[in-house]
């Protein structure tokens, strides 16, 4: 299944919805009580397993059309986003940064999250050096901890695409990495999260980043150096991974600081993030009022 927040008018709250090809059918006119998809996660799989059944209830070709309704955060009020950093060994070679030691972990702010064809506001007078990061992002469908990497995979919900938006000059200037990929609107993050049964290997998946058509990232998920399994069985040793947290997995090699000249990302600038079996997130970045 797909879901996605929509809006339908400029001041109406995000609805949520099952989408289905061009079209999407509203949650709330299946007879489910669920709001967002955190509470339909919160719900546990006996509530998807409902809301499937209804869905498949329906006939082809219902619903309304997606063309007439505008995307909010694929994922709304997540426990937390946690971020992983140099999960791909090209990317920490063109940072020149050290991948050797673990993982690298940090969280987003909820301010930072963006839905599909969305704005992301840009101060230059903070920084012009804001870079793009495309990156396959995981939701926690229960919670975790201690759990094995043979067995991680069955806490997944469900996955989605991330463009984990950076100010470079921010990321390098302070030790820790949270504020610099938190402005506002800097996580785009959807169209839609799948469920991770339409995703039966999450490390064979196709990413590409286009930055106003020009393909500036492609590679695939089996080049993470830890894969989603492995990621969730080590942070959850630690602590434990709340139902609909979302793990962003990083970023592979292509990084526009990395670039001769460096490709940052000014107003006018349009980014597409692609991974395949999820579809096309893109944003549009513009100047912070």
């Amino acid at each position: 299944m797909r879901f996605a927040h929509l809006t339908t008018g400029p001041d109406s709250a995000p609805e949520f919805v099952v989408v289905r090809g061009e079209r999407y059918l509203p949650v709330a006119a299946l007879g489910t009580p669920y709001p967002t998809l955190q509470a339909l996660i919160e719900a546990g799989p006996n509530a998807l397993a409902s809301l499937r059944a209804a869905v498949e209830a329906q006939p082809e070709g219902e619903g309304s059309l997606i063309a007439d309704a505008a995307h909010a955060p694929a994922v709304i009020d997540p426990p937390i986003v946690l971020a992983v950093g140099l999960n791909y060994d090209e990317h920490a070679s063109e940072l020149s940064l050290d991948n050797d030691s673990g993982p690298v972990l940090f969280s987003l702010f909820p301010n930072s999250l963006g839905g599909h064809e969305g704005e992301v506001p840009l101060t230059a007078s903070i920084s012009e050096e804001v870079d793009y990061e495309g990156e396959l992002g995981v939701i926690i469908g229960k919670p975790a901890k201690n759990v094995a990497v043979e067995n991680a995979l069955d806490y997944v919900f469900g996955y989605t695409a991330v463009n984990d938006i950076t100010a470079r000059n921010i990321q390098f200037q302070e030790p820790q990495w949270s504020r610099c990929k938190s402005f506002d609107g800097f996580t785009p993050i959807g169209p839609v999260v799948v469920t991770a049964d339409e995703i039966p290997d999450p490390q064979a998946l196709g990413i590409t980043t286009d930055v106003d058509g020009l393909r500036v990232q492609d590679s695939t998920t089996g080049f993470m150096i830890r894969s989603v399994a492995q990621l969730i069985a080590s942070i959850s040793q630690s602590l434990t991974l709340l139902p609909g947290t979302v793990i962003s997995t990083g970023s592979p090699g292509g990084a526009g600081r990395s670039r001769k000249p460096p490709l940052y990302l000014f107003p006018g600038t349009q980014v597409t993030v692609t991974i395949e079996g999820i579809g096309a997130l893109t944003s549009h970045c513009v100047a912070a009022e």
